[in-house]
């Protein structure tokens, strides 16, 4: 500490590094982890303010607990089970495949014996779960496939930890005989992740029912924390990472209808801690380790990040993933992460290398991590453009009165009326963005392709009573009708028109209804147009009637003899109701803004 009683003045620090960094490094485009740790290499290596960084390192690291619950919090059981491949397979064979290449690479740089090169390799091999998860979160990728899958990667390398502390114990000199006891620790821990289990199926939501009635604010807030805390508590005591029982504990409530409420109470704590997290990393970035062995970090650094990024790129392609989701994920997951330091102090304590590796090994981790975020601006500019953007089709949950496939303007609106009338909606669409931008707002929809007849069965196309079809493209929606008719002939189809001639193909099509986008929305402009001129609402009313009366009497005109592949706006209308003055045929523009061809007078 920087003098006595300064703990106050530390905090006040720290928040101001927080306030100024985050904002202006946002604003350059290098994203608020990089100016987290600005931040925290300029308070402590460079102007020695905070010179006990490992306390505060210590305390932050809640804050990768708060984000493991929250993220548990998201995952139903049902979808851990199903990422059990990616957790399972990939993540082991990127920790075991990145140990034994980086265990050879110590070896080759004789860092230490045989079996502290093991320890090197194994810990270099996991990633940052904090820097990589905050980079998903800042982009809006966690739901994507790329971040879904990185996530699994990352979730293996926490569960990876609890082996490898188990394999300081083996290695450690003078140990031999105690080579049961790993055993018996991953005996205990298993026990443990199983006891909480049941803890949370049948414990929690109880819990959360008798506070929820008491009606106190702060006591559900007290509740929140003392879940995670607790989790995270009992975990560490029996080996595992204090973050596991954390995401644990929110998997269990991830069904709970307390979910979002436990989400609201904890956001504050997470994003907050997680910052300190970050900061401190910068604060305990050894800028004098870092000078005195320059000519070693400077190559060792950067060639261990590449060697982990190819294994994690060909992994990720074996495994089935596109280029550019490969790319992603191998520039996201490069770094060291925070359970090397661990397991590095540990070895120290354990005689595997000496103090000094330990600290080399800490300051090239923390020099990994800063360089995280450049490696996941650089990565947009190895990105080959093949395809867009896509979400994990995960339909859990699905299947509703309505299916609603589309998710633009007017079916926002549509899905309002009929979610205020009681009805369910399955809605599906296949913007990664606008289902973003929905979560945000509440919506609960599912990323799917419209034009593919297994994704329409998933998302409960047997089951709707109707299905809306509101996408945008004409061609969209023609393919996904033709599809619907052809594969599901007794499904009711509602359907959004682009335009006059879409309509006119679209009952050829026999649909049961459609509308066009603009029809209700401009007859409404005009009524209220006439109102504030002066006409009586009564008139503007009967008018906007007999306007659309007319248009649907020329719809029907036009189907029968066949014009829809014809002149793009036909029919005339009278612009006033015949009771309210002479009858006056006057030309109005169509829907593309072009005048129409007279036709012949209504009868």
């Amino acid at each position: 500490m920087t003098a006595p009683g300064s703990l106050f003045s530390q905090i006040l620090l720290l928040l101001a590094g927080a306030v100024i960094a985050a904002p202006l490094f946002k604003k350059l485009g290098l994203g608020t982890v990089l100016g987290y740790l600005a931040a925290g290499v300029v308070i402590g290596p460079i102007l020695q303010q905070i010179i006990d960084a490992e306390e505060v390192l210590h305390f932050s690291e809640f804050g990768v607990v708060f984000l493991l619950f929250v993220i548990g919090l998201e995952l139903k059981p049902s979808r851990l089970w199903q990422m059990r491949g990616d957790v399972f397979g990939l993540g082991l064979a990127q920790v075991v495949l990145t140990g034994l290449a980086l265990t050879a690479l110590a070896h080759f740089a004789d860092m230490a014996s045989w079996a502290g090169c093991l320890i090197v390799g194994f810990g270099l091999a996991l990633s940052s779960t904090a820097f990589a998860l905050q980079i998903l979160n800042d982009e809006g990728d966690m739901n994507s496939r790329y971040g879904q899958r990185s996530f699994s990667v990352l979730l293996f390398q926490d569960l990876a930890i609890v082996p490898l502390l188990a394999m300081i114990t083996i290695l450690a000199p003078g140990t031999e005989e105690a080579g049961a006891m790993p055993l018996v620790d991953f005996a205990i821990a298993v026990a443990a992740v199983g006891a909480m289990v049941i803890a949370g199926r049948y414990l929690l939501t109880p819990m959360f029912q008798v506070i929820a009635r008491a009606g106190a604010r702060e006591v559900m807030i007290a509740a929140a924390l003392l879940v995670v805390l607790g989790s995270a508590a009992a975990m560490q005591a029996v080996g595992l990472s204090m973050a596991m029982g954390a995401f644990l504990s929110g998997v269990m409530l991830a069904e709970s209808s307390y979910r979002h409420e436990l989400e609201a109470d904890i956001e504050p704590f997470r994003g907050l801690l997680l910052a300190l997290f970050f900061m401190a990393v910068g604060l305990s970035l050894e800028i004098g380790v870092i000078l005195d062995n320059i000519l070693f970090i400077l190559p060792a650094v950067p060639i261990f990040m590449a060697v982990k990024a190819l294994i994690v790129y060909a992994l990720c392609r074996l495994w089935g993933s596109p280029h550019d989701d490969a790319v992603r994920i191998a520039f996201l997951l490069p770094q060291g992460g925070e359970f090397g330091f661990v397991l590095f102090t540990t070895a120290t304590a354990a005689g595997l290398f000496s103090s000094a590796t330990a600290s080399l090994l800490i300051a090239g981790v923390t020099l990994s991590m800063a360089l995280t975020p450049f490696g996941a601006a650089l990565s947009k500019r190895l990105l080959s453009g093949e395809a867009r953007e896509e979400l994990e089709e995960d339909f859990d949950g699905a299947g509703a009165d309505v299916l609603m496939i589309g998710f633009s303007r007017f079916g926002q609106i549509a899905s309002q009326i009929l979610l205020a009338g009681g009805r369910d909606v399955t809605v599906i669409d296949d913007s990664a963005d606008r289902i973003r931008q929905a979560a945000s707002f509440g919506f609960r929809i599912y990323f799917g392709d419209g034009t593919r007849r297994d994704v329409l069965i998933a998302s409960g196309i047997e089951k709707a009573k109707i299905v809306a079809v509101c996408t945008q493209k004409k061609e969209t929606t023609d393919h996904i009708v033709d599809l619907i008719r052809s594969e599901f002939p007794e499904a009711r189809l509602y359907v959004r028109s682009y335009d006059r001639i879409h309509s006119l193909s679209l009952r050829d099509r026999n649909v049961e209804y459609e509308l066009r986008e603009t029809l209700e929305s401009g007859l409404l402009f005009g009524r209220q147009t006439l109102e504030a001129l002066g006409m009586s609402e009564n008139d503007a009313l009967d008018i906007g009637d007999d306007i659309r009366r007319r248009d649907e009497e020329r719809l029907q005109i036009q189907a029968v003899q066949g014009l829809a592949g014809g002149s793009e706006m036909l029919y005339n209308s009278p612009v006033r109701p015949e009771p309210l003055i002479k009858p006056k045929r006057a030309p109005i523009l169509d829907e593309m803004g072009s005048e129409p061809a007279p036709v012949a007078a209504e009868s």
